[in-house]
């Protein structure tokens, strides 16, 4: 008969705090009347943690422990994920951080309709030294509004580890990040799949043992991970008004000579409006490189970009890219005539040549952009 709920812990060196969490846990299956099964993942633990839980397999044959050897959050999970057999699965760190005697406020939630439960930290009772002051007031209310703001999720503390999922739900989701960005991952997939995700306020305890969260390294991941999500805010909008703005004022100055203040400003400014122009284009460029990338290897989906692809191939954006070098191209054929036909006098061309150069590199960067986005559409198998 398979269980209800698969309860998994993943542990990496966690000997310190390993007993008293299944403790917990049996506890809570006696006093809830839970059909339960309980899988350790040991993330090549180099302490006891293996052995504690073998001590405890002795007389619990829902107990099991499983090994994944590649370190990492995610990984972790994914092995635990791969085993579990519940209908509902409870998720929470072996650090002793976490109360399992409140797993039924997460499991209540799912049977009562919700796909996806997060615990809040914050809402909750936090013990005093649980959480640093930088993770608790700077780090994770940053990162959790990032989250909140792109991705429309009201969800206040996205790096509660305690969540439980229903098993429907997770077959949705598509996990694939190893580390501890996995956190992030689970609840922007979520959200993109339209689940119905609710948090529940809950206790939070000092941990038994050292850390192994690397603030700086895991809070870039995080953040990482956020922006290649949402790369209509971190590339395309900031593309957008730099291009439109560059070719605007470009266009002001290439048909006349602005006054400003009383100064002639003349050409110089339009340096300035072709780097607007390049800047602006290439980052467009970038928030179609995230977004391919993250449909083809990272299990995201957006019908409209896919269309898109399939519709603008590399051999349309390649011929783009080759007839506006040929514009440039020509531009400056025009310029050499000009020159040469003046007996190689000065000339004031300098407004062609900014011109010029401008489609010159834009129709660089659209020829080779095209082979960059071909390789990215390769989906992994």
């Amino acid at each position: 008969m398979n269980p209800e709920i698969s309860i998994i812990i993943p542990c990496l060196n966690e000997e310190m705090a390993i007993a008293a969490c299944l403790l917990e846990i049996k506890e809570t299956i006696n006093r809830d009347n839970l059909l339960v099964e309980v899988i350790v993942v040991d993330n090549n633990s180099k302490d006891k943690t293996a052995e504690i839980v073998k001590s405890f397999q002795l007389d619990w044959p829902e107990l099991f422990l499983v090994r994944e050897e590649r370190e990492g959050y995610g990984l972790a999970y994914l092995k635990g994920f791969s085993v579990a057999r519940g209908k509902y699965i409870f998720m929470a760190d072996g650090d002793g951080s976490y109360d399992f005697s409140e797993i039924n406020f997460f499991i209540n939630k799912l049977k009562a309709g919700f796909d996806f439960v997060v615990g809040n930290r914050f809402s909750g009772k936090m013990a005093r030294r649980a959480m640093s002051w930088s993770h608790r007031y700077v780090g994770n209310p940053f990162l959790s509004f990032l989250v909140k703001f792109f991705f429309s999720v009201k969800i206040n503390d996205i790096h509660c580890g305690a969540r439980a999922i229903s098993r429907t739900a997770l077959d949705k989701i598509n996990l694939h990040t190893g580390g501890m960005e996995f956190a992030s991952e689970m609840i922007i997939k979520a959200s993109q799949k339209s689940l119905k995700i609710t948090e529940v306020p809950i206790k939070y305890r000092p941990r038994l043992g050292n850390s192994k969260l690397n603030s700086i390294t895991d809070g870039w991941r995080h953040l990482r991970f956020i922006l290649l999500y949402s790369p209509l805010f971190l590339f395309l909008i900031p593309g957008l008004i730099m291009l439109f703005l560059g070719i605007i004022f470009m266009a002001i100055f290439y048909f006349s000579n602005p006054v400003l203040f009383g100064i002639h400003l003349y050409i110089h400014p339009m340096f300035l409006f072709s780097v607007l122009i390049i800047i602006g284009y290439q980052l467009i460029l970038f928030s179609g490189f995230s977004k391919v990338y993250a449909i083809t290897h990272l299990g995201d989906s957006n019908l409209r970009i896919e269309k898109l692809f399939k519709w603008f191939t590399i051999e349309k954006a390649g011929l783009i890219g080759i007839l506006m070098i040929l514009l440039g191209a020509f531009i400056y054929g025009l310029i050499f005539i000009n020159w040469v036909s003046s007996g190689f006098s000065s000339l004031n061309e300098i407004k062609n040549s900014v011109v010029a150069l401008t489609l010159l590199v834009l129709g660089m960067q659209t020829f080779f952009s095209a082979f960059m986005f071909s390789i990215l559409g390769i989906k992994e198998k």
